[in-house]
């Protein structure tokens, strides 16, 4: 965690008292996001209603990056690349990477322009798509693999999405969501931590971005960065340094109620949302490489995963 500046947010709309603020920089194929899912979930709900939460889109793989020489072994590397950042994270991963995606680009649009249809749906289209890399190893990497992979999602008008996804002002706020993750804060840039995540910011061809994922806290106490994967004590002293006059507790609700509310959990969802390893009774379970992944039966009943292994 980098100290925290006097300097105020750049983004100054807020939910519950005007206080806070949470910018989080991601991308639905990244690894180190997926693995950092459990903490940013319990954070949001630590957050909600005192806390304006905003997310942005890095664009991690590019429609426009060099092609792989070698597909296949590409894939092969990024696939233990991905095994060895689970070791890290404990988050599940699939038995076997097909594909690294070509761009995330497809992905980022899809889970922009479900922001318009309310948190809920933005979170569960979001996991969605980490799950089809993640889980089935298939990137969803272009229109068509992500519109394959929604359907059917509980909560989410699909047909609404896929014609939101295009639309001009959604392609305009991913694009300046991939200039504003080059443009990082001077506390990111500053951020250095013992560990395999361990800078804040990341070289590109053109510059540096953010490392994925980074969460920028702003409130009354200044900016606090947090880039890479790091513990859930760590976020809360962020929010107690830029917001001390909170109460920063983190309550556990029991796993039926974590099944039901986020319909997707992993090992260290369960552990760090209700403070236990008891799956919930009426979980579907799914095995992964990385340890099993449970689900809400009507999430179960149009997952990718399933619906391909009883295809």
């Amino acid at each position: 965690m980098t100290p925290a500046s006097p300097d105020r947010p750049r983004s100054t709309g807020t939910d519950g008292d005007g206080a806070v603020e949470i910018v989080e920089y991601t991308d639905p194929a990244c690894p180190w996001a997926w693995g950092s899912e459990p903490a940013f979930r319990l954070l949001r709900a630590l957050t909600a209603g005192r806390a304006r939460w905003r997310r942005v889109f890095g664009i991690l793989f590019d429609e426009d990056d060099d092609p792989a020489p070698d597909p296949a072994a590409e894939t092969a590397w990024y696939g233990r690349y991905i095994a060895d950042i689970a070791r890290h994270t404990r988050a599940p991963y699939a038995r076997r990477l097909r594909w690294v995606a070509a761009t995330s680009r497809p992905a980022s649009l899809a889970a922009k322009a479900a922001e318009r249809q309310g948190a809920t749906a933005a979170e569960r289209v979001l996991r969605r798509l980490r799950e089809t890399t993640f889980v089935l190893g298939t990137p969803a990497d272009t229109a068509e693999r992500v519109r394959a992979a929604l359907t059917g999602l509980d909560g989410v008008d699909v047909a609404r999405l896929g014609a939101e996804t295009g639309e001009p002002s959604v392609v305009a706020a991913v694009r300046r969501d991939h200039a504003e993750a080059r443009d990082p804060v001077p506390e990111a840039s500053a951020f250095h931590a013992p560990g395999p995540h361990g800078t804040g910011v990341k070289e590109t061809d053109s510059g540096v971005r953010y490392a994925l994922p980074t969460l920028v806290f702003s409130g009354p106490g200044g900016r606090v960065a947090t880039p890479g994967w790091r513990s859930m004590a760590e976020y809360t002293a962020a929010l107690r340094t830029v917001a001390p006059h909170h109460r920063w507790e983190p309550t556990p609700i029991d796993a039926e109620a974590a099944l039901a509310e986020y319909r997707s959990l992993t090992g260290p969802d369960l552990s760090l949302l209700t403070g236990g390893t008891t799956p919930p009774r009426t979980a579907v379970r799914v095995e992964t490489a990385g340890g099993p992944l449970w689900l809400h039966p009507d999430e179960a009943a149009t997952h990718p995963v399933l619906m391909t292994r009883t295809s």
